[in-house]
């Protein structure tokens, strides 16, 4: 591949520059951490500048060369939330299964068996380039081994392209069951309009992840969930009707609609600002005719005043 090369070139260094900056790159990162949508909170490491760099560069190449499922539909152009959560909205009954730690267990030999999987040649000087660049010492999170970063740009596409096999192989047994397959991250989605047609899928899903990773990659047996449309149905946020239409949900609508008040009375903090344009954003994509009724009941002057940093 030329990795050196290629990093040279795209980066305006020297070998040496590059090797000398390989020795730290693993701790050269930022780490916080965020509320996650349930419980409990999420670990970011946030690469520094010029890591942040070398790893973007190192995208720009690797891209050419991984290949990405088409039922992932995270981290890819022209796909997200919604495109994913369409693909159930057809279908009666659904399964929710989440991977534990999802980017904690992926490693460099994971991904360097991949890229084997895949033909795709390197040498060892530059397995240790992609080792040092891509991937993260945080000490005793992992037990000192290296590990994928949320919060790294290049994160998203080593963990699609690690599942890539684990994808079409379960895609593949899933469409001749008349069942649809998604993955979005660590989230993945069965759906079908067969009742009693997805109960076997948890135990194909366990091992298939023991023939593809060896028990690197797990799940999370407290997230998996059969519903269907006599429950609420929810794909990745996303909310499927019984009348087969996506929606954000009555709570989330309601809460929108109160920040929307607050905002109209300068009563919204100005930190809940840039909050609540993400999430009147999201809820105009997923429905667009709340976006109607938030300007009728607030005043399409008001809307605009709160959408005004989104254009």
């Amino acid at each position: 591949m030329q990795i050196y090369q290629f990093l040279c070139k795209e980066l305006s260094v020297t070998r040496p520059q590059i090797k000398g900056f390989l020795i730290s790159a693993p701790k050269r990162y930022k780490v916080y951490s965020i509320p996650k949508r349930t419980s409990g909170r999420r670990i970011i490491a946030h690469p520094a500048k010029y890591l942040k760099k070398c790893q973007r560069a190192l995208v720009k190449l690797l891209e050419q060369y991984l290949k990405i499922h088409d039922a992932a539909y995270a981290y890819k152009k022209n796909t997200g939330i919604k495109q994913n959560a369409i693909q159930h909205q057809k279908s009666k009954y659904l399964l929710k299964m989440d991977f534990q730690n999802f980017f904690y267990s992926i490693t460099p030999n994971l991904f360097f068996q991949i890229m084997e999987q895949m033909n795709i040649d390197i040498i060892e000087e530059e397995k240790k380039l992609l080792t040092q660049v891509l991937f993260w010492s945080p000490g005793k999170i992992s037990g000192g081994k290296l590990i994928l970063s949320v919060g790294a740009p290049s994160s998203p596409l080593i963990s699609n392209a690690i599942m890539y096999y684990f994808d079409n192989e379960i895609d593949e047994i899933c469409r001749k069951k008349n069942i649809t397959y998604t993955r979005y991250a660590d989230d993945i989605t069965f759906s079908t309009k067969i009742k009693n047609n997805l109960f076997d899928i948890p135990d194909l899903v366990r091992r298939l992840l023991v023939d593809n990773f060896s028990g690197q990659i797990t799940i999370n047996e407290g997230k998996t969930v059969f519903s269907s449309k006599a429950h609420n149905r929810h794909v990745t946020g996303v909310t499927i009707t019984n009348n087969e239409t996506l929606s954000i949900g009555r709570e989330r609508k309601r809460y929108i609609s109160s920040l929307i008040h607050k905002f109209s009375l300068n009563q919204l903090p100005a930190e809940d600002i840039n909050y609540l344009q993400g999430l009147l954003a999201f809820a105009c994509d997923i429905e667009p005719e709340f976006k109607n009724r938030m300007i009728r009941k607030y005043s399409l002057k008001t809307l605009n005043q709160v959408m005004a940093r989104l254009r």
